[in-house]
Protein backbone atom coordinates (compact mmCIF):
# COMPACT_ATOMS: atom_id res chain seq x y z
CA UNK A 1 0.00 0.00 0.00
CA UNK A 2 2.38 1.85 -0.74
CA UNK A 3 0.94 4.99 -3.00
CA UNK A 4 -1.15 6.92 -1.69
CA UNK A 5 -3.77 9.41 -3.21
CA UNK A 6 -5.36 12.59 -1.75
CA UNK A 7 -8.73 13.53 -3.25
CA UNK A 8 -9.12 17.52 -3.06
CA UNK A 9 -11.73 19.59 -4.82
CA UNK A 10 -13.51 22.34 -3.32
CA UNK A 11 -15.22 21.83 -0.71
CA UNK A 12 -12.94 20.00 1.39
CA UNK A 13 -12.14 20.52 4.70
CA UNK A 14 -8.69 21.82 5.52
CA UNK A 15 -7.85 19.93 8.99
CA UNK A 16 -8.45 16.45 7.63
CA UNK A 17 -6.48 17.13 4.62
CA UNK A 18 -3.85 18.58 6.59
CA UNK A 19 -3.98 15.30 8.87
CA UNK A 20 -3.21 13.04 6.20
CA UNK A 21 -0.61 15.02 4.59
CA UNK A 22 1.30 15.20 7.73
CA UNK A 23 1.33 11.52 8.50
CA UNK A 24 1.66 9.74 4.88
CA UNK A 25 3.47 12.70 3.45
CA UNK A 26 7.08 12.51 5.00
CA UNK A 27 8.15 9.79 7.56
CA UNK A 28 9.56 10.37 10.63
CA UNK A 29 13.58 10.57 11.08
CA UNK A 30 14.03 7.39 12.84
CA UNK A 31 12.10 5.67 10.29
CA UNK A 32 14.70 4.51 7.52
CA UNK A 33 12.24 1.81 5.33
CA UNK A 34 10.35 3.46 2.33
CA UNK A 35 7.47 5.71 3.24
CA UNK A 36 4.34 6.33 1.15
CA UNK A 37 4.73 7.92 -1.97
CA UNK A 38 2.09 10.52 -1.94
CA UNK A 39 -0.01 12.29 -4.45
CA UNK A 40 -2.67 14.95 -3.88
CA UNK A 41 -4.89 14.82 -6.85
CA UNK A 42 -7.63 17.11 -7.70
CA UNK A 43 -8.89 20.25 -10.24
CA UNK A 44 -5.71 22.58 -10.97
CA UNK A 45 -6.83 24.96 -8.50
CA UNK A 46 -8.63 23.66 -4.95
CA UNK A 47 -10.28 26.25 -2.57
CA UNK A 48 -11.38 25.32 0.99
CA UNK A 49 -11.99 27.79 3.32
CA UNK A 50 -9.73 30.86 2.83
CA UNK A 51 -7.33 28.61 1.81
CA UNK A 52 -5.83 27.84 -1.99
CA UNK A 53 -3.87 24.18 -3.36
CA UNK A 54 -2.51 23.71 -6.41
CA UNK A 55 -2.50 19.57 -6.51
CA UNK A 56 0.00 17.37 -8.12
CA UNK A 57 -1.98 15.44 -10.67
CA UNK A 58 -5.73 15.24 -12.04
CA UNK A 59 -8.23 12.96 -10.46
CA UNK A 60 -8.04 10.61 -13.18
CA UNK A 61 -5.03 9.07 -11.33
CA UNK A 62 -6.83 8.22 -8.58
CA UNK A 63 -7.75 4.74 -10.05
CA UNK A 64 -4.14 3.78 -9.85
CA UNK A 65 -3.20 4.24 -6.19
CA UNK A 66 -2.92 2.07 -3.43
CA UNK A 67 -5.10 4.07 -1.05
CA UNK A 68 -7.28 7.03 -1.98
CA UNK A 69 -8.11 9.32 1.03
CA UNK A 70 -10.93 11.46 0.85
CA UNK A 71 -10.50 14.04 3.70
CA UNK A 72 -13.97 15.70 5.07
CA UNK A 73 -16.35 17.38 2.94
CA UNK A 74 -17.63 20.79 4.28
CA UNK A 75 -20.86 20.95 3.22
CA UNK A 76 -23.21 17.29 3.67
CA UNK A 77 -25.83 18.79 2.14
CA UNK A 78 -23.75 19.62 -1.70
CA UNK A 79 -23.28 16.82 -4.02
CA UNK A 80 -20.07 15.77 -4.51
CA UNK A 81 -18.56 16.58 -7.89
CA UNK A 82 -19.59 14.14 -10.66
CA UNK A 83 -15.81 13.38 -11.70
CA UNK A 84 -14.85 12.60 -7.92
CA UNK A 85 -17.29 10.13 -7.19
CA UNK A 86 -16.48 8.53 -10.80
CA UNK A 87 -12.54 8.21 -9.82
CA UNK A 88 -13.74 6.62 -6.78
CA UNK A 89 -15.66 4.25 -8.26
CA UNK A 90 -12.74 3.56 -10.74
CA UNK A 91 -10.65 3.42 -7.69
CA UNK A 92 -12.61 0.78 -5.69
CA UNK A 93 -13.12 -1.25 -9.22
CA UNK A 94 -9.36 -1.29 -9.35
CA UNK A 95 -9.11 -2.70 -5.92
CA UNK A 96 -7.87 0.59 -4.19
CA UNK A 97 -7.98 0.74 -0.79
CA UNK A 98 -10.87 3.69 -0.17
CA UNK A 99 -11.05 5.93 2.69
CA UNK A 100 -12.80 8.65 3.99
CA UNK A 101 -12.01 11.17 6.74
CA UNK A 102 -14.78 12.52 8.97
CA UNK A 103 -17.63 13.66 6.84
CA UNK A 104 -15.73 12.44 3.59
CA UNK A 105 -17.91 9.20 4.17
CA UNK A 106 -20.68 10.89 2.32
CA UNK A 107 -18.51 11.07 -0.81
CA UNK A 108 -17.84 7.52 -0.65
CA UNK A 109 -21.92 6.94 0.34
CA UNK A 110 -22.19 9.24 -3.27
CA UNK A 111 -20.05 7.00 -4.96
CA UNK A 112 -21.95 3.60 -3.49
CA UNK A 113 -18.31 2.69 -2.17
CA UNK A 114 -20.15 2.02 1.37
CA UNK A 115 -23.32 0.31 0.09
CA UNK A 116 -23.76 -3.18 2.25
CA UNK A 117 -21.27 -1.94 4.99
CA UNK A 118 -20.55 -0.29 7.83
CA UNK A 119 -19.24 2.98 8.31
CA UNK A 120 -18.89 5.93 10.88
CA UNK A 121 -18.47 9.78 10.37
CA UNK A 122 -19.07 12.57 12.93
CA UNK A 123 -21.77 12.03 15.47
CA UNK A 124 -23.28 15.70 14.65
CA UNK A 125 -24.28 13.94 10.95
CA UNK A 126 -24.79 10.23 11.52
CA UNK A 127 -28.27 10.55 11.79
CA UNK A 128 -28.09 12.44 8.24
CA UNK A 129 -26.05 9.71 6.96
CA UNK A 130 -28.56 6.97 8.04
CA UNK A 131 -31.44 8.48 6.44
CA UNK A 132 -29.69 9.56 3.22
CA UNK A 133 -27.86 6.02 2.96
CA UNK A 134 -29.93 3.42 4.48
CA UNK A 135 -28.03 0.68 2.69
CA UNK A 136 -25.21 1.77 4.96
CA UNK A 137 -24.91 0.57 8.01
CA UNK A 138 -23.89 3.95 10.02
CA UNK A 139 -22.25 3.19 13.84
CA UNK A 140 -22.48 6.32 15.86
CA UNK A 141 -20.52 5.75 18.49
CA UNK A 142 -16.52 4.33 16.80
CA UNK A 143 -13.60 6.62 16.25
CA UNK A 144 -13.29 4.32 12.95
CA UNK A 145 -14.78 1.51 10.85
CA UNK A 146 -12.18 -0.83 9.34
CA UNK A 147 -14.18 -3.48 6.84
CA UNK A 148 -10.75 -4.19 5.42
CA UNK A 149 -10.42 -2.18 1.73
CA UNK A 150 -12.96 0.28 2.85
CA UNK A 151 -12.40 2.64 6.05
CA UNK A 152 -14.07 4.92 7.48
CA UNK A 153 -13.46 7.78 10.56
CA UNK A 154 -15.11 9.77 13.22
CA UNK A 155 -14.94 13.62 13.17
CA UNK A 156 -11.57 15.60 13.03
CA UNK A 157 -9.10 14.11 15.71
CA UNK A 158 -10.77 10.51 14.87
CA UNK A 159 -8.99 10.87 11.30
CA UNK A 160 -5.52 11.03 12.71
CA UNK A 161 -6.54 7.81 14.75
CA UNK A 162 -7.44 6.32 10.96
CA UNK A 163 -4.43 7.83 9.57
CA UNK A 164 -2.15 5.96 12.62
CA UNK A 165 -4.51 2.77 11.97
CA UNK A 166 -3.38 2.74 8.47
CA UNK A 167 0.54 3.14 9.43
CA UNK A 168 -0.18 0.06 11.86
CA UNK A 169 -1.74 -1.88 9.22
CA UNK A 170 0.84 -0.97 6.57
CA UNK A 171 4.57 -1.04 8.66
CA UNK A 172 3.29 -2.49 12.23
CA UNK A 173 3.14 -1.04 15.33
CA UNK A 174 6.22 0.07 16.02
CA UNK A 175 6.78 2.31 13.73
CA UNK A 176 2.95 3.78 14.03
CA UNK A 177 4.15 4.54 17.61
CA UNK A 178 6.61 6.40 16.42
CA UNK A 179 4.47 8.06 13.68
CA UNK A 180 2.42 9.62 16.88
CA UNK A 181 5.39 10.44 18.98
CA UNK A 182 6.34 12.87 16.25
CA UNK A 183 3.15 14.21 16.29
CA UNK A 184 2.86 13.99 20.21
CA UNK A 185 -0.56 12.16 20.56
CA UNK A 186 -1.47 8.62 21.71
CA UNK A 187 -0.93 5.50 19.20
CA UNK A 188 -4.21 4.52 20.18
CA UNK A 189 -7.54 6.07 21.73
CA UNK A 190 -9.87 3.70 23.66
CA UNK A 191 -13.69 4.17 23.24
CA UNK A 192 -15.82 5.66 20.78
CA UNK A 193 -17.09 9.29 19.64
CA UNK A 194 -19.46 8.99 22.30
CA UNK A 195 -17.13 10.36 25.16
CA UNK A 196 -17.13 13.35 22.78
CA UNK A 197 -20.61 14.27 22.32
CA UNK A 198 -22.48 16.48 25.01
CA UNK A 199 -25.80 15.85 26.36
CA UNK A 200 -27.38 19.06 25.48
CA UNK A 201 -30.80 20.00 27.78
CA UNK A 202 -33.76 21.30 26.14
CA UNK A 203 -34.54 24.52 27.17
CA UNK A 204 -37.53 25.87 24.92
CA UNK A 205 -39.23 29.05 26.82
CA UNK A 206 -42.73 27.73 27.94
CA UNK A 207 -42.02 24.15 27.81
CA UNK A 208 -44.06 22.14 29.77
CA UNK A 209 -40.81 20.54 30.99
CA UNK A 210 -38.69 24.01 31.19
CA UNK A 211 -38.38 24.08 34.68
CA UNK A 212 -38.34 20.35 35.73
CA UNK A 213 -34.85 19.92 33.50
CA UNK A 214 -32.81 22.00 35.92
CA UNK A 215 -34.75 20.45 39.11
CA UNK A 216 -33.46 17.54 37.94
CA UNK A 217 -29.64 18.15 37.63
CA UNK A 218 -29.55 20.09 41.34
CA UNK A 219 -30.76 16.23 42.46
CA UNK A 220 -28.47 13.98 40.50
CA UNK A 221 -27.29 12.62 43.68
CA UNK A 222 -30.76 11.37 44.59
CA UNK A 223 -32.77 8.09 43.73
CA UNK A 224 -35.31 9.69 41.22
CA UNK A 225 -37.73 7.75 39.81
CA UNK A 226 -40.71 8.48 37.04
CA UNK A 227 -42.95 9.06 39.71
CA UNK A 228 -41.11 11.68 41.43
CA UNK A 229 -40.44 13.41 38.15
CA UNK A 230 -44.25 13.37 37.13
CA UNK A 231 -45.10 14.63 40.52
CA UNK A 232 -43.05 17.94 39.81
CA UNK A 233 -43.92 18.54 36.52
CA UNK A 234 -47.91 18.00 38.07
CA UNK A 235 -48.46 15.75 35.36
CA UNK A 236 -48.66 11.62 34.44
CA UNK A 237 -46.32 9.60 34.40
CA UNK A 238 -47.48 8.89 30.91
CA UNK A 239 -47.78 12.27 29.99
CA UNK A 240 -44.50 12.96 31.38
CA UNK A 241 -42.44 10.20 28.64
CA UNK A 242 -44.59 11.81 25.81
CA UNK A 243 -43.20 14.90 26.52
CA UNK A 244 -39.68 13.79 27.44
CA UNK A 245 -39.86 11.88 23.97
CA UNK A 246 -40.65 15.00 22.30
CA UNK A 247 -38.24 17.13 23.87
CA UNK A 248 -35.09 15.16 23.91
CA UNK A 249 -35.92 11.52 22.17
CA UNK A 250 -35.34 9.63 24.98
CA UNK A 251 -37.27 8.22 27.94
CA UNK A 252 -37.03 10.01 31.23
CA UNK A 253 -35.03 7.46 32.73
CA UNK A 254 -32.40 7.13 29.75
CA UNK A 255 -32.33 11.26 29.66
CA UNK A 256 -31.67 10.72 33.65
CA UNK A 257 -28.67 8.51 33.20
CA UNK A 258 -27.31 10.43 30.48
CA UNK A 259 -27.38 13.46 33.05
CA UNK A 260 -25.58 11.32 35.65
CA UNK A 261 -22.83 10.30 33.32
CA UNK A 262 -22.60 13.56 32.00
CA UNK A 263 -21.75 14.92 36.08
CA UNK A 264 -19.82 12.00 36.21
CA UNK A 265 -17.71 12.77 33.03
CA UNK A 266 -16.94 16.60 34.74
CA UNK A 267 -16.49 15.44 38.14
CA UNK A 268 -13.79 12.72 36.44
CA UNK A 269 -12.12 15.73 35.07
CA UNK A 270 -12.25 18.53 37.41
CA UNK A 271 -12.04 16.36 41.06
CA UNK A 272 -9.39 13.91 42.75
CA UNK A 273 -13.00 12.40 44.29
CA UNK A 274 -12.57 8.20 43.79
CA UNK A 275 -14.91 6.76 41.90
CA UNK A 276 -17.14 5.37 44.80
CA UNK A 277 -17.45 9.12 45.83
CA UNK A 278 -18.41 10.30 42.47
CA UNK A 279 -21.07 7.50 41.86
CA UNK A 280 -22.73 8.79 45.46
CA UNK A 281 -22.40 12.23 44.11
CA UNK A 282 -24.48 11.26 40.55
CA UNK A 283 -26.54 9.08 41.86
CA UNK A 284 -24.86 5.83 40.98
CA UNK A 285 -24.91 4.62 44.41
CA UNK A 286 -22.25 2.38 44.03
CA UNK A 287 -18.70 1.96 41.94
CA UNK A 288 -19.62 -0.99 40.48
CA UNK A 289 -22.82 0.43 38.88
CA UNK A 290 -21.13 3.88 37.84
CA UNK A 291 -18.22 1.81 36.22
CA UNK A 292 -20.86 -1.01 34.31
CA UNK A 293 -23.21 1.97 32.84
CA UNK A 294 -19.97 4.72 31.66
CA UNK A 295 -18.38 1.44 30.07
CA UNK A 296 -21.41 0.91 28.24
CA UNK A 297 -22.50 3.93 27.07
CA UNK A 298 -18.34 5.86 26.73
CA UNK A 299 -16.77 2.45 25.64
CA UNK A 300 -14.42 3.09 28.59
CA UNK A 301 -14.00 2.32 32.25
CA UNK A 302 -14.68 5.99 34.35
CA UNK A 303 -10.66 5.71 35.64
CA UNK A 304 -9.62 5.62 31.65
CA UNK A 305 -11.73 8.44 31.05
CA UNK A 306 -10.11 10.38 34.08
CA UNK A 307 -6.71 9.56 32.53
CA UNK A 308 -7.63 10.87 29.07
CA UNK A 309 -9.70 14.18 30.09
CA UNK A 310 -7.75 15.04 33.40
CA UNK A 311 -6.43 18.62 33.31
CA UNK A 312 -5.45 18.92 37.21
CA UNK A 313 -8.10 20.50 38.91
CA UNK A 314 -6.16 23.53 41.43
CA UNK A 315 -2.75 21.97 40.30
CA UNK A 316 -0.85 23.27 38.03
CA UNK A 317 -0.47 20.88 34.16
CA UNK A 318 2.96 19.43 33.82
CA UNK A 319 5.35 21.03 30.89
CA UNK A 320 4.08 19.07 27.27
CA UNK A 321 7.46 17.55 27.57
CA UNK A 322 6.47 15.54 30.93
CA UNK A 323 3.53 14.54 29.82
CA UNK A 324 4.81 12.41 26.56
CA UNK A 325 6.82 9.20 26.27
CA UNK A 326 10.59 8.73 26.48
CA UNK A 327 12.03 9.51 22.93
CA UNK A 328 9.19 11.74 21.48
CA UNK A 329 9.88 14.95 19.94
CA UNK A 330 7.23 18.19 21.42
CA UNK A 331 6.11 20.68 19.18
Amino acid sequence: MRSVALAVTDGMLHFELSVAYEVFGSAPDAVTVPWYDLMVCGPDTVSFGPFQLAPDHGLDRLPSADTVIVPGWADVDVAPPADLVDALRAARERGARVVSLCTGAFVLAAAGVLDGGRATTHWAHTDVLAARHPEVEVDPDVLYVDNGSVLTSAGKAAALDLCLHLVRLDYGSAIANTVARRLVVPPHRSGGQAQFVTAPVPDEDGHPLTSLFPWIIERLDQPLTVEDLARRAGMSSRHLGRHFRAATGTTPLQWLLAQRIRHAQELLEKTDDSVDTIATATGMGTATTLRRHFNRTLGVPPDTYRRTFRTGAGRTAEPEAARVAPGAKTR
